[in-house]
């Protein structure tokens, strides 16, 4: 994943962490716009989400901030 797409998902993981509390989850579509403007930037988060790591559609977004900063 890119470092600009790792820096914009930490830091909507930190937001919703703030207004939500710790156990708020989310999914890579949380990263993006409603509209689908950069579909290769989509379907990198997709990639490292679904194919890379197996997630689940929603995971706690505490869970997903800390696996981007691990680097994974």
């Amino acid at each position: 994943m890119r470092a600009s797409l790792r820096a914009k998902a930490i830091s909507v993981c930190e937001d919703k962490i703030a207004k939500k509390g710790p156990g708020v989850g989310l999914s890579f579509y949380a990263f993006f716009a409603n509209r689908n403007d950069d579909p290769q930037l989509l379907m990198e988060a997709a990639e490292w989400w679904i194919k890379t790591h197996a997630l689940d559609h929603f995971e706690k977004a505490v869970k997903i901030r800390e696996m981007i900063k691990a680097g994974l």
